[in-house]
């Protein structure tokens, strides 16, 4: 009988079959079986993250099935406290953006259908414990993704969002499979049990030569996942053009598989690797912080800003993995869990104001504050968060990340604390100036504030508040699964690189 976090990630695939059976026309049952579906999920996940006990040895709860047994594959998810915030995280975003999938007017009942399978995709991606399923899952939630910007994506430049972001992400999906087999490969006996695998490796590490080669396999795949710089690109474009519900969730969760990736298995699967190729990602994510920032700032559409801004902040993410220390190992699953819920109310609000006035165009807006009173706040509060205002989650996340890099990382931290904090902060509050003051435009008097679509906007806007208010809910579930990763990592890479060296 499947345990609850298996009910969190199956009720969405369940809610997409009902949708399926449905005839096209009962478009309100659908979009009914749709919030049900996730809210129930959310319900499940926040039931999953407060029983969720840090002490406990292992995952708690898991689940493991059997399934093909000659090639050591087998369905296995568990949550510690790595995954716990983000696998809450993730039903958090998929209810709001099932909210405001309403907008949505043509094929409503395959719009639905896809989402559905996209949300069950990303909550199975995090809690899986398998390699093959872990990949699979985030395949699942890749290939609506394609076919959602394909349909209903909007803008001139649709298609080409479309192909971009299909090349980019199959690309890097693809060299991250080669990585994952050559994982496979390694181990004796062989298995895609992530948890066997490390206890293999902890006895018989990966040689070393072997090391070098299948963590880049890893680094660069699951980083163009991310949008890694200068694998970026594909990132502004596509969620400019996706739709609202599509560009939250992957913005928001799907594209934290790779970092998640990254953690979980590469950095203590490999950990002389991982502390030969530090210097690298620690360069790289400046490209995200300080080159991304400058791009956002020379940006007119809100969504090519907002997406610039989401490429951006990844680069924290990077540099606390690139530290190998605790408090940055901690700091970036809470920039990952932060971030997941900024970029979903981000995007949310921009789809609100195009669904208002039909365009994304900072220079045509203006005066939205006194027109649309409470998307106009919850548009300054988010802009405030993205610029790590101290009472936001995002603020946690990044002092942790700067305080761990600057001891062995001086000038890049210096480099992202000026990019971070004063680039952020010139293009969110240019945005906040051109959005909301001002005289409001005259082809714009009729726009309305948001009704029942402040429900997805509070519920993301109060988590993101929570947690910066008090990281302690995150900080006590995460540290001591980040011990554990840290000293895997430690226990033989620094010895095993320095004896490379002489």
């Amino acid at each position: 009988m499947p345990n609850i976090l298996s009910l969190t990630l199956l009720l969405p695939f369940l809610g997409a079959l009902l949708v399926a059976c449905i005839p096209a026309n009962f478009r309100f049952l659908i979009q009914l079986i749709a919030l049900f579906t996730t809210g129930l999920s959310l319900l499940f996940g926040i039931f999953v993250f407060v029983s969720f006990d840090p002490a406990a040895p292992g995952y708690q709860p898991s689940q493991s099935v059997s399934w093909v047994d000659t090639l050591g594959i087998q369905y296995r998810v568990g949550v510690d406290g790595i995954n716990v915030g983000i696998i809450l995280m993730a039903t958090i975003v998929a209810f709001a953006a099932t909210c405001v999938a309403g907008s949505v007017t043509e094929r409503v009942k395959e719009f639905y259908f896809l989402l559905l399978v996209m949300i069950g995709g990303v909550i199975g991606a995090f809690a899986s414990l398998d390699l093959f399923f872990f990949f699979f899952f985030h395949e699942l939630a890749l290939i609506p993704t394609f076919i959602m910007i394909g349909m209903w994506g909007r803008g001139e430049n649709k298609n080409y969002a479309t192909f971009s972001i299909t090349l980019y992400l199959t690309l890097g999906a693809l060299i991250a499979l080669i990585g994952l087999i050559a994982l496979y490969l390694s181990g004796n006996p062989r298995t895609f049990d992530i948890e066997a695998l490390a206890q293999q490796f902890q006895q018989n590490p990966i040689p070393l030569a072997s090391q070098n080669f299948i963590f880049p396999m890893l680094l660069f795949g699951f980083g163009i996942l991310v949008s890694l710089w200068p694998f970026h690109t594909w990132a502004p474009l596509g969620y400019a053009a996706a739709p609202t519900a599509t560009t939250m969730l992957h913005a928001g969760v799907l594209k934290k598989f790779g970092l998640y990736g990254l953690i979980r298995v590469a950095l203590p699967l490999m950990p002389e690797a991982a502390h030969a190729w530090v210097n690298v990602i620690s360069w790289l994510c400046l490209g995200n912080i300080v080159y991304s920032g400058m791009v956002a700032m020379r940006q007119r559409d809100l969504n090519l800003l907002l997406g610039n801004s989401s490429v951006a902040h990844m680069g924290f993410v990077f540099l606390g993995i690139a530290s190998l220390s605790l408090v940055g190992i901690t700091g970036a699953v809470i920039i990952m869990i932060s971030h997941g819920l900024l970029a979903a109310l981000s995007f949310a609000i921009s789809g609100h104001i195009y669904q208002q006035t039909g365009t994304l165009e900072m220079d045509r807006m203006g005066g939205f504050l006194k027109a649309m009173p409470f998307v106009g706040s919850a548009f300054l509060m988010a802009a405030l968060a993205g610029c790590g205002l101290p009472g936001f989650a995002n603020f946690i996340g990044e002092a942790m990340t700067l305080f761990s890099a600057f001891k062995e990382m001086s000038l890049v931290t210096s480099l992202a604390v000026w990019g971070g904090l004063v680039i952020a902060a010139v293009y969110m509050l240019r945005a906040v100036r051109q959005v909301l003051h001002g005289p409001l435009p005259d082809a714009f008097a009729n726009v309305s504030d948001a009704t029942w679509g402040k429900i997805p906007l509070a519920l993301l806007f109060v988590t993101l508040l929570w947690f910066g208010i008090w990281p302690r809910a995150l900080t006590k579930k995460i540290t001591p699964a980040a011990e554990r990763i840290v000293r895997m990592v430690s226990k033989t890479g620094a010895v095993n690189v320095a004896q490379n060296s002489r």
